[in-house]
């Protein structure tokens, strides 16, 4: 029974040999197979080739085997090999001008993210020694991490993933697909939400004071737009476009000109801040001196450096002029202000939610504190 199957496998795999040898080019070099057209055999060496005709020339490519079975299991992958589209250009200084251009013909964009992502561009090719010269095939993941561990070692995370992110939009830009972009491999560092350090009521009035009374020409100005920025929440770029026309003195309101804002966004381009009892006595001083309705409120356009001379006198770490709209949201939510409100009044359309994770544990440890006021 056993030498009766044996006999009967021996005649079918003869047939089978049989039945290829069947089909050979008119040269009698190569045999294929009807069955599986990309497949080929060189008859002298019995080596086995995928064959695939791309734009109308005919590509041949060694399979490296010569057994049948093997060979039509690797022929899948060779195939995909071929057909994957091929980079559009050679070298990454043509990816990144590519790129570039891009940038500068995006209508979307803001001038102050097209800077940005240039400098990213410009920290990069800084940071990674002949790049721009190298092939874009000849990028790989170990050269790619090796870059990504000098730049990590240098700048905060934030710096890191946007750096990174333009590597990938780089090399995306020159031809490589996700699969085959090595930028991808490598992963985005986590930002650590930033610890806020705002000074105490005191404090602040001490750094006012500190600022107005420095001798400089223009103190008292300093001091003015510091208050403005805590007293209304405004980002600075904003505070330096609020008009006296934009103070609605019967509303008790103060129009502010949103200025992040994606130009394809649906969001309004202003929102109104309430005009909170220290905003109003600040208000009714500077207006004593009758301005017209086209100047502006705060006639500095920035105090960095009295804000930071005046920390250091009060002992206090260092703020900045957005730390003063972190500190406006803190007292907000500190007297009381439920978070979507104050999210609303500091311009955000997420409906809270940013809020809610950078000043959401000052809701808890005031409701703590206010907790160990309760006597029965």
């Amino acid at each position: 029974m056993q030498t009766t199957v044996n006999t009967a496998k021996t005649t079918g795999d003869k047939r089978t040999k049989a039945t290829r040898s069947q089909h050979l080019s008119n040269d009698g070099k190569w045999r294929y197979f009807p069955k599986i057209p990309n497949l080929l055999q060189y008859v002298s060496t019995g080596t086995y080739f995928a064959r695939v005709k791309i734009k109308g020339k005919t590509i041949r490519q060694s399979l490296e085997t010569d057994v049948f079975t093997t060979a039509k299991l690797k022929l899948p992958d060779k195939l995909k090999e071929f057909r994957k589209p091929q980079p559009v250009v050679s070298t990454i200084a043509e990816a990144r001008q590519l790129y570039e251009t891009d940038l500068e013909n995006d209508y979307t964009l803001a001038e102050k993210s097209r800077l940005y992502r240039k400098g990213r561009i410009a920290a990069l090719l800084r940071t990674w020694p002949g790049l721009d010269e190298s092939k874009l095939t000849k990028i790989s993941e170990s050269s790619c991490r090796e870059w990504a561990k000098r730049f990590a070692a240098e700048f905060d995370e934030q710096n890191f993933n946007n750096t990174l992110g333009t590597l990938r939009m780089i090399l995306k830009r020159g031809g490589l697909r996700h699969d085959d972009n090595p930028a991808f491999k490598i992963k985005r560092l986590g930002v650590k939400p930033k610890q806020l350090q705002l000074p105490e009521p005191d404090q602040f009035l001490q750094l006012l004071d500190i600022i107005a009374t420095s001798g400089a020409g223009q103190a008292q100005h300093c001091a003015d737009l510091a208050r403005f920025l805590a007293f209304s929440g405004c980002r600075l770029s904003e505070a330096r476009q609020v008009t006296w026309t934009d103070v609605d003195w019967t509303r008790g309101e103060i129009k502010i000109h949103n200025a992040k804002r994606a130009r394809t966004s649906q969001a309004h381009e202003v929102r109104f801040v309430p005009i909170i009892p220290p905003m109003l006595e600040l208000l009714k001083r500077l207006n004593q001196s009758k301005r017209l309705l086209s100047d502006r409120v705060c006639i500095l356009g920035e105090c960095e450096k009295s804000l930071t001379r005046a920390c250091k006198l009060v002992g206090i770490p260092r703020i900045t002029h957005h730390d003063l709209r972190h500190l406006f949201a803190t007292r907000c939510i500190e007297s009381g202000v439920d978070i979507p409100t104050v999210s609303r009044w500091l311009g955000h359309s997420d409906g809270g939610a940013l809020a809610m994770k950078v000043y959401g544990h000052l809701r808890r440890e005031h409701s703590a504190a206010m907790a160990q006021k309760v006597k029965f």
